[in-house]
């Protein structure tokens, strides 16, 4: 892949939101997908390519990102292109990210849903394993996230939709250095929506519960998780409606109000 200049002084406008069907509305979205392969992700490029949107994928698997390529172009996407990176390796961000606007011809849309949920106990085993988890889910965001906010606000348009977690909300044992993680990176987006609103650039802090996904499939209960189609539904409506905060399924922010008003000396004695 070859060095590319972006101008970030030329955009598209966007279309006119009234009357028109939304099919022709999402003929002009350029949506940029980072993470592209994860089940959450996947579920809502379909939504997104059937609505004939041009999105350019990135992730790390080669095979399944050209299945979801294809996938994608039958569901009626206007335009797909791909890219194949690791992007645990903030040395290439600029380089691929200029690469995927200049594929676009623009963005209206970067869609972040690259992360991991780890293993805790080895996390609290050995720093290594914690490190890396903290690194793939706050360090790499926040250098893709500097990049794209930048664009943004030299064009002063553009949304960034950002999966985060309720698990950000109050550290638990069963999961606090994933939690911890999701917890800096939604401060992030908090301080960055703080930032770059007042530019005409929307910041969308999305917070799943536990969702059916292959990433989630053999965790107990998994059966009793969210639907990945109806959370995906969720996600294009909050970006279309350039949300701040979404909490999915909706139920979740009642939950995690309630979970982080139990006082500590209360809840430090809980088995969660």
């Amino acid at each position: 892949m070859s060095t590319q200049t972006v101008n970030t002084q030329n955009g598209t406008p966007e279309l006119a939101l009234h009357a028109v069907p939304a099919k022709t509305i999402y003929a002009s979205k350029k949506i940029l997908v980072l993470g592209a392969t994860s089940g959450i992700a996947e579920a809502t490029c379909r939504i997104w390519a059937a609505k004939g949107a041009s999105l350019f994928l990135v992730a790390r698997n080669a095979d399944k990102l050209a299945a979801v390529a294809a996938d994608l172009k039958t569901r009626g996407a206007h335009y797909v292109d791909t890219a194949v990176a690791d992007l645990d390796d903030t040395s290439t961000h600029p380089e691929l990210l200029a690469h995927a606007v200049n594929s676009l011809t623009g963005l209206d849309v970067a869609y972040l849903a690259h992360g991991v949920l780890g293993d805790q106990a080895q996390a609290e085993a050995d720093f290594g394993t914690a490190e890396q988890i903290l690194h793939t889910n706050f360090t790499a965001p926040v250098s893709l996230l500097t990049w794209l906010a930048n664009y943004c606000v030299q064009r002063h348009s553009g949304v960034l939709a950002v999966i985060s977690s309720v698990a950000g909300d109050r550290g638990r044992k069963s999961n606090y250095v994933y939690g911890s993680s999701k917890a800096g990176l939604s401060a992030f987006l908090g301080g960055l929506r703080n930032r770059v609103d007042r530019e005409g650039v929307t910041v969308l802090t999305i917070k799943p519960g536990p969702t059916k996904t292959a990433m989630t499939s053999s965790m107990p209960g998994s059966e009793k998780f969210a639907d990945v189609n109806a959370v995906a539904k969720s996600i294009v409506a909050a970006v279309d409606a350039k949300k701040d905060t979404l909490y999915v399924p909706g139920k979740w922010a009642l939950i995690m109000f309630v979970l982080t008003h139990i006082p500590e000396t209360i809840f430090k004695k809980t088995n969660t």
